[in-house]
């Protein structure tokens, strides 16, 4: 129903507009108080490099996170990561995340670009608390938000935004109506935008999620995607039909295709219920990262990685990396 609303295929969007109306509001009153000075931001002495979205979840915003990380890390810069830590309750924040961290403890996409990249990320709602946590251990030179757009109490110095390039901004309402965080017309001040497939606009990088190998949450074996059968798949991420027409395009048909909400927490109980004999669960591995504590040996995942154009994507990081030269120059 949701997805119908937003991508303008329902008229009932229109019952909920006093309610954006007022969303709209107040997101634009918030940015413009720390625009107008009325409110203060908290500036790091690193680079601030923001990784976000002006709609709700499912942009592909955590593999860019993941790319610029590990591209940066290329470059001999020391990327620590910050995220408000959706879908987990730490005991205490800020939360500097260690092998030991669950899902449960910091959210899934930080656990994810933990495990990925091997950089320092820290969780909290309050972000400034987390790349504080992040300095303290002298391990850092520049610090990328996943997330936290429109998280304006901690300054930044690059923006990028990542857009859907196929169901871009949906009806362009605020939410409830629409999937808007920010009008559109905030693209116009951020340094940079990511399309993730569908048709970059002029002035977007293109990008394209590309597959690896799947992997077997027990073994860490792995092979060719084709050469799994009887596929049951499952995706609790932001948009689950992006995943399964991936493997679609890669030859493999699934026998179901199971979308669960994104962030959603699993069960045992849950997940073995969804395979039969002789079939294979196929998950994300923004999935994989939450059950793996209680996976079966016919559980499988399909990492995913970011691709962007040479040269543009080159253009990019020697801008992140200039600013990372400029601050150390002025301290």
């Amino acid at each position: 129903m949701i997805e119908r609303l937003w991508s303008g295929r329902s008229a009932l969007y229109v019952l909920l507009l006093p309610l954006s109306w007022l969303y709209g509001l107040i997101s634009t009153l918030i940015r413009l108080s720390y625009t107008l000075g009325w409110r203060k931001a908290w500036r790091a002495p690193v680079p601030v490099v923001i990784v976000g979205n002006l709609t709700a979840g499912g942009n592909g915003k955590t593999p860019v996170a993941i790319w610029l990380v590990q591209a940066l890390q290329q470059r001999g810069l020391r990327p620590g990561v910050v995220s408000r830590g959706y879908g987990g309750k730490a005991d205490h924040y800020p939360l500097v995340l260690n092998d030991q961290t669950s899902t449960r403890q910091a959210g899934d996409e930080p656990v994810l670009i933990y495990q990925r990249t091997g950089a320092p990320v820290a969780v909290s709602p309050v972000r400034k608390e987390a790349v504080q946590a992040l300095l303290e251990g002298g391990e850092v030179d520049v610090i990328i938000t996943d997330d936290g757009l429109q998280h304006y109490a901690l300054a930044r110095d690059f923006e990028i935004v990542v857009v859907d390039g196929q169901r871009r901004f949906g009806n362009g309402w605020w939410l409830p109506a629409g999937p808007m965080r920010e009008s559109a017309s905030r693209l116009k001040s951020v340094d940079a935008v990511i399309a993730n497939g569908g048709n970059a606009q002029p002035g977007e990088l293109p990008m394209q999620l590309r597959p690896g190998l799947a992997a077997n949450l027990i073994t860490g074996e792995t092979v060719p995607l084709n050469e799994l059968e009887n596929v049951v798949a499952m995706a609790g991420i932001g948009h689950p039909p992006r995943f399964f027409a991936m493997l679609r395009q890669q030859g493999v048909v699934p026998v179901r295709e199971v979308p669960f909400a994104d962030h959603q927490d699993y069960t045992q109980p849950q997940l073995a219920s969804l395979v039969s004999a002789g079939e294979i669960l196929l998950m994300t591995e923004k999935d994989a990262v939450k059950a793996r504590h209680f996976a079966a040996d016919n559980w499988w995942y399909l990492p995913v990685d970011a691709q962007l154009p040479q040269a543009e994507s080159d253009a990019l990081l020697n801008r992140i990396v200039a600013l990372q030269v400029k601050k150390l120059l002025t301290r």
